[in-house]
């Protein structure tokens, strides 16, 4: 694959700026167009950012597959080993280098990934669906008696956030300041200081859980055989928080926005809600440009030139909708769309991520049942980002209902074991709160995560 670049070829077409509100409108009339012009083009991700957007499906796919030629570690980063882009750069926190994953190779990957795999795969879909249904009461609870919400800050925002505080098995302070930083982070809200934060309460909890393991991801993580360093676990855990978090909130709203589109072409009218994950994972896939791979070497990518050591991202959304794929997508295959990418770095959280969305979809839907948007559908906004197809916000309206689910799911204890072990009291299973404990806590204002472990203690 290597190339040697002709002399007197011109220089790089003008950049399309991947990072404005125009590009956010119609992203896919600009993979058209950079498709038009071949697999690949030469993309402005941010200010000072310049990349290569792969476009075509068969280029991807071989990209994502190639261990030979690309290369995951953003430590080849040219620019950046340069001092050509500024440290406070907005998409820094999601390129830069981690331990993790994401950005390793080989022998490297291997040993991470398997203790990620691992320990995910003790996360069974009874579990999941489980820790869903509560957190879902309990938000759809705060806002049902308005008759009116923003279904993606109120509602597809808020649940994974605090979902995965329940599985990392978090105490309310550090699942407080989880949350919050994690959020501050995808919102670009002062992210070095955000990302000072998660990386301090992650190594609290994980301090703790090596001092008292639970039931939980952190602890699974912690007791695998490859014998990850705190450095490793909390990189770890960073990856799983930005990898489910993030692609899980644009993946419910995404799915809810087509089920409450009914305009002209009545598309969302009568949709399973399968049918609308697959439509979205198809044409609107949560996280819709990402997995940056550097060449080991100047590289002719179906007839375009990418310079080594340059990022080359992958365009899940512009490879899904190649017009070469038209009989797929139309019959929506699963096996075929890109949105969980391919290769050794394939998402291998696929099914908890499907369980997730559809129960927290089903959950909202029988919850309020005329459920409407509240503006025309072609009139919401989509957040401006690189690397998201992510709505800025999802208006609806509802009759107002009485905020009683959280109570109606408070039954008598099960006599058969739980799925989460309820383990003697200690900072991580904290006990329910008596007039001193609460009259001691009375200044401090409650967070999220704490305000839904008053109600259900685990």
């Amino acid at each position: 694959m290597e190339y040697q670049r002709p002399a007197g070829t011109p220089g790089i077409a003008s950049r399309c700026p991947m990072h404005g509100q125009d590009f956010a409108a119609d992203p896919h009339g600009a993979y058209d167009k950079m498709r038009a012009a071949g697999p690949a083009a030469p993309v402005e991700l941010a200010p000072q950012v310049e990349a290569t957007l792969v476009v075509g499906y068969q280029a991807a796919r071989s990209v994502l597959q190639n261990t030979t030629d690309f290369s995951r570690d953003p430590r080849r980063w040219k620019a950046l080993n340069e001092g050509r882009i500024s440290l406070d750069n907005p998409v820094l926190p999601m390129m830069a280098y981690r331990p993790n994953c994401l950005f390793t190779d080989g022998a490297v990957h291997l040993r991470l990934r398997k203790a990620v795999t691992d320990s995910l795969d003790r996360l069974d879909i009874g579990r999941i669906r489980r820790d869903v249904e509560p957190i879902a009461a309990f938000l759809i609870d705060r806002f049902s008696e308005r008759g009116r919400a923003d279904l993606l800050n109120d509602y597809a925002k808020l649940l994974p956030l605090l979902l995965f505080n329940r599985l990392f098995g978090c105490p309310a302070d550090i699942g407080d300041r989880l949350t919050s930083s994690m959020s501050a982070i995808f919102d670009g809200r002062d992210a070095l200081k955000a990302n000072e934060e998660l990386t301090s309460c992650l190594m609290e909890l994980i301090a703790l859980k090596r001092r008292e393991p639970g039931d939980d991801v952190t602890s699974w993580l912690i007791q695998h055989p490859v014998g990850l360093t705190d450095a490793e676990l909390k990189d770890q855990l960073v990856m799983l928080m930005g990898a489910g978090v993030e692609p899980e909130r644009n993946l419910i709203g995404n799915a809810l926005l087509l089920l409450l589109s009914s305009g002209s072409s009545g598309r969302g009218a009568g949709m399973l809600i399968e049918e609308a994950l697959d439509h979205v994972l198809w044409n609107n896939p949560p996280i819709a440009n990402y997995a940056t791979h550097y060449p080991l070497r100047d590289v002719d990518l179906g007839g375009v030139y990418v310079e080594a050591d340059t990022p080359l991202v992958i365009s899940f959304g512009g490879a899904n909708n190649d017009p070469t794929l038209r009989t797929a997508r139309q019959s929506l295959s699963k096996g075929a769309h890109l949105a969980w990418g391919a290769g050794p770095h394939a998402c291998p959280a696929k099914s908890p991520a499907t369980v997730i969305a559809l129960t927290a979809i089903e959950a909202i839907l029988n919850a309020l049942p005329d459920l409407a948007l509240d503006i025309p559908a072609d009139r919401v906004e989509w957040r401006p980002g690189p690397f998201h197809r992510a709505l800025a916000a999802l208006p609806v309206r509802f009759t107002p209902t009485p905020g009683t689910r959280v109570a109606a799911l408070h039954t008598p204890a099960p006599t058969a074991p739980s799925s989460v072990p309820s383990p003697s009291p200690s900072p991580a299973h904290p006990p329910v709160p008596g007039p001193a404990h609460a009259q001691a806590n009375s200044g401090r204002k409650k967070g999220f995560w704490s305000t839904f472990l008053d109600i259900f203690r685990v």
